[in-house]
């Protein structure tokens, strides 16, 4: 029986995967093939979906972009023996795209069925949670710290320091809570792995409530990933069948359940309070702190709060070592990241590495530049709030704090390119305007602030006291920023600040739209 691999990511579905499957599988009957459709997640190279491969003799073999109607000439070809065709790559693994990544996290998306666990144990699932069980909750928690691993999702906090606060801290009951509320522009890789690997995240929760000794975990997804949901959910089902998820997991005494939580899509539930307030079925606004979640979080428990990369992180760590891990990365940045490059760029996907190339070598030789053809003018790393980044920055290295040093944020490891046609200041403008929808009202720095961020640089682009606008625009940043509770006030100034730093020639007066005009004279 010859296997053929057809993605199911919701990228690749986007662009008529499940067409391309129907199309396989009318093929296989028509020419009584022994074939079996597997769906996976994805490779990462979005700019080849759908993707295919063939399993055959001398390893798996790919084609792509594939499109329904190419089914009947890939068969012609020799597909089931990895025949010669135009849209053949060859083995995967040595497209330039990968043969250079270190996939750690994303080791087995888009190879294995992410349902089965047969699969992701022929990959090496579990091993981590095996050698956890082994070694107990303190050598658990002593592993993830030595390892270096820090927080994939926001200002890199280290992993094993939040883990530990949380086991010291005396409760009757702990959480071990994920953030999936992948809400940040161009970044995809949380949804990727909940369909493409989700054993791996379950995996990683586990061991995390072990290591702290947390009982039970909830995983918070957005409205927006149906697909995500659906599978996450199926997996769920599964482990728990097969004794990785209960009472006495896999018979080591421990205990941890799971739940998956399903959010309504505000961008806000992705700061770690408001999504705490959000499980708890309130509405999500931010909490004040201290208390800190890892002493007063859920349901007012010590609380774990990571992200999806940071826990899928952990089975790695655990099966390989702290060492191995660590002997990834630049400076205090340990390990891999897994970095997804959007935007107007050639080669869009998600690029596993560890730290340390430079912001040029990932957008000009790995994204192959604009998809355009025009220059790249700027980069905003770190989602809608982070900063832009100029080509003059360009030898800036994919690290935390080479980035904090520029003023930027490595965040959640999107990338989004932009060429000479982008208006900067209308960049700008939609950074205010995003806060000022998205806040969840609780701050004045926040609420007021990003409302009157926008009518300043309205005034700015309109020619009204330009230099004394200016200058009120930089004071109300940096009220924003040390003034607002959580990150979403706070990191408004980044991508403000950074288009007004490196575009200033941008912020020149210009007409205004009719609308804008009018709306303008009104509020004068």
């Amino acid at each position: 029986m010859t296997r053929i691999f057809v993605p199911k990511d919701a990228a690749a579905l986007a662009v008529g995967a499940n067409q391309v499957a129907a199309s396989i599988a009318a093929e296989v009957r028509a020419r009584v093939l022994p074939v079996e459709i597997v769906r996976t997640g994805s490779r990462g190279m979005f700019f080849l979906e759908p993707l295919i491969e063939v399993e055959t003799a001398h390893g798996r073999i790919g084609y792509g972009p594939v499109s329904a109607s190419d089914i009947a000439s890939l068969f012609d070809s020799g597909l089931m023996s990895g025949g010669a065709h135009a849209l053949r790559i060859g083995k995967p693994e040595e497209h330039p795209f990968l043969s250079g990544q270190t996939r750690l996290t994303f080791a087995h998306c888009g190879i294995i069925d992410p349902l089965s666990l047969a699969d992701y144990a022929a990959h090496g699932g579990w091993k981590g949670l095996a050698r956890a069980i082994e070694i107990g909750p303190s050598a658990i928690v002593a592993e993830v710290t030595k390892s270096g691993l820090r927080g994939r999702g926001g200002a890199g906090f280290p992993t094993g320091i939040k883990w530990k606060t949380v086991a010291d801290t005396s409760a009757d009951r702990k959480y071990v809570a994920c953030n999936a509320d992948e809400g940040d522009s161009g970044t995809f890789a949380d949804r990727m792995i909940m369909e493409g690997d989700p054993f791996a995240l379950i995996e990683g929760m586990t061991i995390c409530g072990i290591g702290v000794g947390a009982t039970k975990g909830y995983v918070y997804c957005r409205s927006e990933y149906p697909h995500a949901g659906k599978t996450f959910s199926e997996a769920l089902r599964i482990a728990r069948e097969a004794g990785y998820l209960g009472p006495n997991i896999q018979g080591s005494g421990f205990t941890f359940e799971l739940e998956l939580r399903m959010g309504a899509g505000a961008y806000i539930c992705g700061e770690e309070t408001s999504m705490l307030e959000s499980l708890e079925g309130k509405r999500g606004i931010v909490r004040a702190k201290p208390p800190l979640p890892a002493h007063k979080g859920l349901f007012a428990r010590p609380t774990v709060v990571n992200n999806v990369l940071s826990l899928v992180a952990v089975p790695t760590v655990l099966d390989r070592g702290a060492e191995f891990y660590a002997g990834f990365g630049f400076g205090r940045s340990r390990g891999t990241m897994p970095i997804q490059i959007a935007g107007n760029v050639r080669y869009g996907g998600l690029y596993e590495t560890g730290f340390g190339l430079t912001l040029g070598e990932i957008v000009d030789s790995i994204g192959g530049g604009t998809l355009s053809g025009r220059p790249v003018r700027a980069v905003q790393c770190g989602g809608p709030l982070g900063a832009y980044f100029p080509r003059s920055l360009f030898d800036t290295p994919y690290d935390y704090e080479a980035f904090s040093a520029c003023d930027g944020l490595v965040g959640h490891g999107g990338l989004v390119v932009f060429d000479d046609t982008v208006d900067m200041a209308r960049m700008a403008r939609f950074a205010m305007e995003f806060c000022a929808i998205e806040s969840c009202g609780k701050c004045t720095p926040c609420r007021i602030g990003a409302t009157r961020g926008v009518e300043v640089i309205d005034r700015v682009l309109a020619g009204v006291k330009t230099a004394e606008n200016m200058v009120l625009l930089e004071d109300l940043c940096n009220t924003m920023k040390f003034g607002s509770l959580c990150a979403l006030g706070g990191f408004v100034p980044y991508p403000v600040m950074s288009a007004v730093r490196h575009f200033r020639e941008d912020f020149a007066p210009r007409a205004l739209a009719a609308a804008e005009s009018r709306a303008l004279a009104a509020a004068e």
